[in-house]
């Protein structure tokens, strides 16, 4: 095991460490300084102008191809940026029944934003940075069985080009764990994260929150708007080690969204990255190893793996568990075992 942990070492201190972000703000995007693009009548409209000439659509629907290139500048919603320019594609779909859905911009090639409006042009959900390129997505969208809905297809500030729709129907995941072990306060508008923010905190090396790892735990993670721009509740904990598990601790996570664990290091704000990260959820688990010496302590991390609420929304909440074994074994580990532990 000293050998292990040697060799551990030798690898941390040459290799690259992961590029993820482990903060909480969303970075802030340029200011718009455009006017709107002059609509082009030779375009071939694959959707409508306005709302009232908006393309009916069925919900399932895949992969639908457009560009928003030669429309004209119609509408535009603060979620949470305004001042677009940019010019803009209405479709309209009417669901049989009640439903949620999910509407899917991946595989656009530009910065998408998208709203849907409800037949009395009120705001149903709005979102404009889902994804790290910039596209949107918006989940966990009400609908109400024979009512009319107008989807908008958007861009930040004057962008405009192609985009990829999709709209299906939401199965929520719900894990429901009956306690929290986290006790953090209630997410809300404008929170100040002060619980178990790390890092993310003023001043920095700000509160962490103790793990042990034998029982399960579960936590509450999501977003939150404040001082005009998305955030991610972000938790930082110190966890220690146990001395039964002979340094190498295997656990399994599961959240409702999709979620970050991190092993972090070295153990200073000023420095700190990724050592290794594992996505979680929706209703996913996966395993994170981590190897270090029997009762030393690790930093570890849990977070959004966006920015922005899946539905728009200024706060979001969902639960995540992760399983800590009772006993773990005491394995032996080759070479490239251990490198792919932090690949």
């Amino acid at each position: 095991m000293i050998r292990l942990l040697t060799l551990l070492t030798l690898l941390l201190l040459t290799s690259p460490t992961v590029a993820l972000d482990t903060s909480h703000r969303a970075p802030a995007k340029a200011t718009v300084h455009a006017e709107a693009s002059p609509a082009d009548p030779a375009v071939i409209r694959q959707g409508g102008d306005t709302i009232l000439d908006a393309v009916p659509l069925a919900i399932p629907t895949n992969d639908l191809a457009g560009t928003t290139v030669g429309y004209t500048d119609d509408y535009d919603e603060v979620c949470p940026y305004n001042d677009s320019v940019a010019p803009d594609v209405v479709y309209t779909f009417t669901p049989d029944s009640d439903m949620l859905v999910i509407i899917d911009m991946l595989g656009s090639t530009y910065d998408t934003k998208i709203y849907v409006y409800d037949e009395n042009l009120s705001l149903v959900a709005c979102n404009d940075d889902f994804y790290s390129d910039y596209v949107s997505r918006l989940e966990n969208v009400p609908l109400i069985g024979g009512v009319a809905y107008y989807l908008v297809i958007d861009g930040y500030g004057a962008e405009a080009g192609d985009y990829v729709l999709t709209i299906e129907e939401f199965i929520p995941c719900e894990l429901d764990p009956f306690w929290s072990d986290e006790n953090e306060p209630p997410l809300e508008y404008d929170y100040v994260d002060n619980w178990n923010g790390g890092c993310n905190t003023d001043p920095l090396d700000g509160p962490f929150q103790d793990l042990y790892p034998w029982h399960t735990f579960a936590g509450v993670s999501g977003w939150y708007l404040a001082g005009g721009s998305n955030n991610r509740d972000t938790d930082w904990y110190r966890l220690v080690i146990p001395t039964w598990t002979g340094g190498v601790l295997d656990f399994t996570g599961d959240a409702e969204q999709p979620t970050y664990l991190f092993e972090l290091g070295p153990q200073d704000c000023g420095e700190v990255a990724v050592l290794q990260s594992v996505e979680i959820g929706p209703c996913q688990e996966n395993v994170m190893t981590i190897v270090a010496e029997p009762g030393s302590v690790v930093w570890f991390w849990v977070g959004p793996t966006t920015f922005e609420s899946p539905d728009g929304s200024d706060v979001y909440e969902y639960d995540y568990i992760l399983e800590f074994p009772w006993v773990t074994a005491v394995e032996d580990h080759t070479l490239s075992s251990v490198k792919n532990l932090f690949r």
